[in-house]
This record gives structure tokens, C-alpha cells and sequence, in this order.
């Protein structure tokens, strides 16, 4: 799976005038093998670019993805967490290979993830799609620290990132956007709420 040639560290930032934003995009795609149910943790990639950043821009990230996490009851762990989070912006139209995919709740209420003892015929394959991403695109990715693959992608696509106080309202709107589309509960959380939570994931 090509999921993981795009775990890249850095960024560029799309920073533009007043140029015409073509209609945004957002959509995600996932690992089969991702182990979803399971996840309780996580923690930032670290390395070079806006993860380490410290810039406004770069901490605005950071807390957007983590109030959304804290809402479905995931913990930020320093030591040994579940989940990475890689996050990147790229500057102008991007070539981007995702997949067609039913929803990820959906798919985790009917479904075991794979793994390498899965036999070929119970696997479920990989529906390529060519998608052209216009002016900008936000990337996200989780990385299962285990198997240290990625398993999931958010991606928001029309995003221009401008100078000051509105680039931090831009970048956080787009966040909100691509987790949207990962409405996945710890199981911990959903049974403390009498499953307000998953049923929430389903809507």
C-alpha cells in the first residue's frame, strides 16, 4: 500500500494573494489492517518542518488535532503511544493517489482488520482512484506505531493559507473538516457515554 510513501516530515506553506480558490475537497481513505478498535494514544511525529515548528501556525495544528482527539477520548502519551500524527501542507495542484472506500465506521462495525495471517481470499482489495488536488492541499496521516504503517489519510484539498490571524482560522477549519471523516470512538470513551459516542461515529 502506498499509504506510507506519504509520510513525508517538513512542510511549505501555500501562502497566496487573493487568487480564486477552486471548491475544496475533502476525503480519507484507510488500511485494512489498521486496528482501529484499539487505539487509545497518540502523539505527533517529530522531526523537521511545522511538526517541530513552533510558530502560531505550526501550535494551531497541533490543538485543533488534539481538541478533536480529546473529544473522542483519545490520549496525547509522550511514551509509547498507539498512533502517530504526521501532518503537512502543500503548495498548489497535487496529484494524489487515494482509494474507494466505504465509510470507516461502517467498515469497523462489519469488519476485522487484516493481517498477515489473513488468507487471500478473505482480503479486501484496493480500489485505486487518480485524484487532482487544487490549490493546496492539507494532509494528515495516522501511523500505527506497531506495525509502523500508515493507516489513515485526511486530506483537504483548496487550501490557501494566508498571512496572520486568518491563516490559523484556515488551517483549523481544515482540520475540523478532515477529521470529520474519522468519527472513531475509543472504546473506553463510547462505554462511559452509554454509547452516545458510537452512535455519533455512525452519523
Amino acid at each position: 500500500m502506498k499509504l506510507v510513501s506519504t509520510i513525508l516530515l517538513g512542510l511549505a506553506l501555500a501562502v497566496s494573494g487573493c487568487a480564486a480558490m477552486r471548491e475544496a475537497r475533502v476525503d480519507s481513505d484507510y488500511s485494512y489492517r489498521g486496528n482501529f478498535r484499539h487505539y487509545r494514544t497518540y502523539d505527533f511525529v517529530t522531526g523537521t518542518g511545522i511538526i517541530s515548528d513552533t510558530s502560531r501556525l505550526g501550535q494551531s495544528l497541533r490543538e485543533a488535532i488534539e481538541q478533536r482527539f480529546r473529544a473522542q477520548g483519545y490520549r496525547r502519551a509522550a511514551r509509547r503511544p498507539d498512533m502517530l500524527v504526521n501532518f503537512r501542507v502543500y503548495e498548489g495542484d497535487m496529484r494524489f493517489h487515494g482509494f474507494d472506500q466505504e465509510d470507516l465506521g461502517q467498515w469497523i462495525k462489519r469488519n476485522v482488520e487484516e493481517n498477515d495471517d489473513t488468507p487471500d481470499d478473505q482480503r479486501h482489495g484496493y480500489q485505486p482512484v487518480r485524484l487532482l488536488l487544487a490549490e493546496g492541499t492539507l494532509l494528515v496521516t495516522l501511523i500505527d506505531v506497531k506495525t509502523n504503517r500508515a493507516v489513515w489519510n485526511g486530506y483537504a484539498s483548496g487550501v490557501t493559507v494566508p498571512d496572520g490571524p486568518m491563516g490559523e482560522i484556515v488551517l483549523k477549519r481544515s482540520v475540523r473538516s478532515i477529521l470529520d471523516r474519522y468519527r472513531i470512538f475509543t472504546e473506553e470513551f463510547a462505554k462511559s457515554n452509554n454509547g452516545e459516542a458510537a452512535s455519533e461515529s455512525d452519523r
